[in-house]
């Protein structure tokens, strides 16, 4: 049996090129003691992963050149050498950009799809919705009352953002978007109170007419223009969680930061940065909160899919370029 499997054989520089990746065909691994091989059904495709294309030191190693590249998948057990996973279970797990994985049981979570779709444990119930989650909660200290600023909003982890913000009592939430059509999705779908394109003027000028009372809580996937015209408008005792600036991810210099940056002394405002691996002990309460809101129509998702693991590349450019709305999915 043949396991097609992308590879790394370039470090990108600035935006990544086909030819910095392969795509290889190799044996179907055989699990070793402890290990269950998985038939990946659904895999994910993320920003964070540019990060991991560069040799530069950061929060996670870097891709192997020449070998597969990782990131979260979901599939179901052909093959199992562990206690307590069976074939036919299905687990999430982190060795995706590949069609068949050999992995640690310890590492698979067991996933059910009967109790919601196999794809939604990569998105709103995945790493993502506990993203947006621990990030607003936690990070940014939501508190009911708060006017919200998201960036990205049509994202996987932005759109989960505004909407457990407006679920949780938020006065107002603005996002923003790259196109006219993801500003309507936010209104009238999301029940964002006010949404701008980007694209169609300055952020400052746009966030200042969406937010003419200021901003309590910004959640940040941007980085640049927005990040200063966030702090332009941040109330007293403002507080900026710094989810991702993919903004900048393709740059090849560095890219100035804020201008404003002293306007944090009036307001005493903050900027935090976090990462979701730090807040796994929210899991429990994420998926019994946030799969109430689902199961009940409450919060609302969209999927952007793409079928077959020779787009896998072509989707995770599209994330780059923004061309999703709400979270990307390649289906095998």
């Amino acid at each position: 049996m043949i396991n097609r499997e992308w590879h790394l054989l370039s470090r990108p520089v600035g935006w990544p090129k086909p030819e910095d990746f392969a795509l290889v065909e190799a044996e179907v691994p055989t699990p070793g003691a402890g290990q269950v091989l998985v038939r990946n059904k659904y895999l994910s495709v993320d920003p964070y992963m540019r990060g991991r294309m560069s040799a530069a030191k950061s929060y996670v190693a870097p891709f192997e050149l020449g070998k597969v590249m990782q990131g979260g998948a979901v599939g179901e057990v052909v093959a199992s050498n562990a206690e307590g996973v069976s074939v036919g279970d299905h687990v999430l797990h982190f060795f995706g950009w590949r069609e068949y994985a050999a992995v640690d049981a310890k590492n698979a979570v067991k996933v059910d799809p009967e109790a919601a779709p196999l794809s939604t444990y990569l998105g709103v119930l995945g790493m993502t919705g506990l993203t947006a989650y621990a990030g607003l909660l936690r990070t940014a200290s939501f508190k009911e009352g708060d006017s919200v600023f998201v960036s990205g909003a049509a994202g996987a982890v932005g759109s989960q953002v505004g909407q457990i913000a407006k679920l949780k009592g938020a006065s107002r939430v603005i996002g923003s978007a790259g196109s006219d059509e993801k500003v309507k999705l936010l209104v009238e779908e999301y029940g964002f109170d006010a949404a701008f394109n980007y694209r169609n003027g300055p952020v400052s000028e746009q966030l200042r007419e969406a937010a003419p009372d200021g901003v309590d809580v910004y959640f940040d996937n941007v980085g640049g223009d927005h990040l200063e015209a966030a702090i332009g408008r941040l109330n007293q005792g403002g507080r900026i969680a710094v989810c991702g600036m993919i903004s900048v991810y393709n740059n090849t210099e560095p890219a100035p930061g804020p201008g404003n940056l002293a306007r944090l002394i009036q307001t005493r405002g903050r900027i935090e940065g976090f990462l979701v691996g730090d807040h796994y002990d929210l899991q429990p309460q994420f998926v019994q909160e946030v799969g109430a809101w689902v199961r009940s129509g409450e919060l609302k998702y969209r999927e952007t899919v793409v079928e077959g693991i020779e787009n896998n590349l072509e989707a995770f450019l599209g994330v780059l370029r923004g061309d999703n709305t709400g979270k990307m999915i390649v289906k095998l």
